[in-house]
């Protein structure tokens, strides 16, 4: 059983006790490899060329130099690539034809990949490749996003574009309170400490690939198509990952290496450098969001309006779905969601860590407070009179919603009580003390998964999954989950992953890894137990059993099934400097059954750091040719050491009856709502209300404030 307030367990078993990363030892000490980092024999490196130019055409490449330069191999273009098929349906819907790379001779945007250099060195790779000269006949080109855009369009996504019931005009003419306020976010980037890195290599007529991605049969399955391969023929391994938050599946690196392993028969090595991977990593695109908001008297809302435009480039549509987190949180007689998206001559958006969930929050959640200042309302009681009983859209049950249970626990943790609603009261010395809250969803969801578990004869146990571990603790948990299913301790558990010859199974994204990867093992391991029931012995070879769980999965009821959370912020600010300190947040969860308290806390407190980031520091700005300015991580800010003071996270009791694994995921929960409750903290500090992020020194001061 685990308490009512913090979700600490006490009951026996593997799960819910806090455990090490069983890999630990590993990476501190060098002994785990990461893709770049493994030896072959005979390898050559691939440098990629990237356009100079926003848009138009490759007119001519000269060559005949680069090939002349010393340990110089191939160069591949539009000319002389291998073709790959693009018409086809990849794992997540139509892959993005960006990774179609040198099919063609145009230029969709700037850092477009032209070319692949490969050598036997790096150094020789890079050095041919910035001598590489290309020509272009350039063409106008479009790469501002402006929310009057006439372009705009509805866009469908893994969700519906534009969802909508009642008589929105009625319902805000007949409101006693309304908001109707423009928020803005900018491009972020993923910057994981790896960069993109991939191997490939034919071996006895099958194409291997060691990669750095979030899924290895997701990889195997799209080049497989891809380069009209059977899938029995292909071959991805992804042992070690140093992060991805989204950015690592099929990438051009991936295409060109095994472009390359192909043509000259040797293994090719293509790793993306750090300002490369602004241009062709994907990236979350800049948001445009209108919020309406409608409430009676007693702040109960009548109308919910939220409309999101984003960017997306010209050769493949993404929609970073911000409107579809009102569609979840609250409900009203009149209700409108929108997502619109804009193609531009920019690089191509993909998912970013809580995708829609993350940019969204940030304008429903400061909405929903400046609501409440008009309402004379307390923030929270304003969101707790607003809980709906079932899917504002949906109309389908929650599987549990457990979000008041955050608020009441969070507010006593944090001291709400003790709050002065009246902004810019409180200073100490020339800084302004405020604070903010603010509430998180995230889906919980799972894709069908494959799982080997053997009984060995000296009484251990070995896990093949083909899951992926992105710095989130997944071997662990998988290990936990495996100990307590065979009801033996996480020391007589190997567990191997990372490779996609171990069965089709779910990436590592949208919250749903350790979901849907413990509920395949665990189907596996009760089966092996009731074999192993038999007393027959246990071969040489052992004892294997294999699960699938598509059919337990769609025989699952249909359910809105969600993280939530309630994230609390106290900020300091510097109306002379315009400085922001964040010097504490506190955020308290309703994430289902966790599985490593160790791991889960260091995933939420990761999240939160990251809004910290998102609020004040993180904005890529390109120029007028679209390119970015300080595309590398001196001229990207983050949120470092000196920008994060105390931060806490914890968790409630989230049980789900009817679920039979509970775990809903923590990855992403973390950052949703968490640059939401800084805003709001600014602006009870201030006064002064900041709807474009992130909320920078200068933006401070322009906008003024209690002084």
């Amino acid at each position: 059983m685990t308490t009512a307030t913090t979700g600490r367990t006490t009951r026996k078993g593997a799960v819910g006790t806090a455990h090490t990363r069983v890999e630990g030892r590993d990476k501190v000490t060098g002994a785990a490899r990461y893709a770049g980092d493994i030896p072959f024999a005979d390898l050559a490196h691939g440098w990629l060329v990237l356009s100079s130019v926003t848009r138009g055409r490759i007119r001519a490449i000269e060559t005949g130099p680069v090939l002349d330069m010393p340990g110089v191999l191939t160069v591949l273009h539009h000319g002389n690539a291998p073709r790959v098929e693009t018409d086809y349906v990849g794992m997540l819907g139509a892959p993005d034809p960006t990774a179609a790379v040198f099919q063609h001779d145009r230029v969709p945007h700037a850092g477009w990949p032209v070319a692949l250099v490969v050598a036997e060195t790096p150094e020789q790779a890079r050095e041919a490749a910035e001598a590489l000269v290309v020509h272009y006949d350039t063409e106008p080109h479009d790469t501002a996003l402006d929310g009057d855009r006439p372009d705009a369009r509805p866009a469908d996504g893994h969700m519906p574009a534009v969802t909508e019931k009642g008589d929105l005009a009625a319902e805000l003419a007949a409101s006693a309170h309304v908001v109707d306020v423009e928020y803005r976010t900018p491009e972020e980037h993923h910057s994981m400490m790896e960069p993109h890195a991939a191997t490939a290599y034919w071996d006895g007529g099958r194409l291997e690939l060691v990669d750095s991605n979030q899924g290895t049969t997701w990889v195997q399955g799209e080049l497989a198509k891809m380069f009209s391969l059977d899938e029995s023929a292909v071959r991805v391994r992804s042992e070690h990952i140093g992060g991805g938050f989204g950015s690592k599946g099929l990438r051009v690196h991936q295409v060109s290496a095994v472009m390359a392993a192909t043509m000259l028969q040797r293994p090719v090595r293509v790793v993306l450098a750090r300002r490369q991977m602004f241009s062709l990593a994907g990236y979350r695109s800049p948001t445009v969001q209108r919020v309406r908001l409608g409430a009676d008297a007693d702040g109960r809302l009548r109308a919910l309006e939220h409309r999101s435009l984003n960017q997306t480039s010209t050769v493949y549509q993404f929609v970073e779905p911000s409107a579809g987190v009102a569609r979840v949180m609250y409900d009203a007689a009149a209700h409108r969601t929108a997502n619109h998206v804009v193609p531009l001559d920019v690089p191509s958006p993909t998912w970013m860590r809580a995708p829609g969930e993350a940019p969204g929050s940030f304008a429903l959640e400061a909405a929903l407070d400046e609501l409440a200042e008009k309402c004379g309302l307390d923030p929270i009681d304003l969101r707790l009179r607003n809980e709906p009983e079932t899917g504002p859209v949906s109309g389908l049950p929650f599987s549990s919603r457990n979000l008041a249970a955050c608020f009441r626990e969070g507010a006593r943790r944090f001291g709400w009580a003790d709050r002065d609603p009246r902004p810019g009261v409180r200073r100490e010395g020339r800084w302004l003390l405020g604070t903010g809250t603010a509430a998180a969803s995230f889906g919980a969801g799972a894709l069908p998964s494959t799982a080997l578990v053997t009984a060995e004869p000296d009484g251990t146990f070995t896990v093949r999954i083909a899951a992926a571990d992105i710095g989130t603790g997944a071997r662990t948990a998988i290990t936990l989950v495996a100990a307590d299913a065979l009801a033996t301790t996480p020391d007589r558990v190997r567990v191997h992953i990372g490779d996609s010859d171990f069965g089709p199974a779910g990436i590592a994204g949208g919250s749903m890894g350790t979901r849907s990867w413990a509920w395949a093992v665990g189907a596996a391991a009760a089966e092996l137990r009731e074999r192993l029931a038999l007393g027959t012995g246990i071969p040489p070879e052992g004892i294997t059993v294999r699960s699938d769980t598509t059919e337990a999965l769609a025989s699952l009821a249909q359910k809105e099934r969600h993280s939530f959370g309630a994230q609390f912020a106290e900020v300091a600010v510097d109306t002379t400097t315009g400085e922001i300190r964040v010097r504490r947040m506190l955020g308290i969860f309703a994430a289902g059954r966790i599985v490593n308290p160790l791991t889960a806390r260091n995933q939420l407190v990761g999240g939160m750091i990251w809004g910290i980031s998102m609020a004040l520091h993180e904005e890529a700005v390109r120029d007028h040719t679209g390119g970015l300015y300080g595309a590398d991580l001196a001229g990207y800010h983050v949120a470092t050491n000196a920008d994060v003071l105390r931060v806490e996270a914890d968790w409630v009791d989230d049980p789900d009856p009817d679920d039979p694994v509970g775990i809903k995921g923590v990855g992403e929960i973390g950052i949703v709502g968490a640059a939401a409750a800084i805003t709001n903290a600014v602006w009870h500090a201030t006064g002064v209300r900041h709807r474009t992020l992130p909320i920078r020194p200068d933006r401070v001061l322009e906008a003024g404030g209690h002084a």
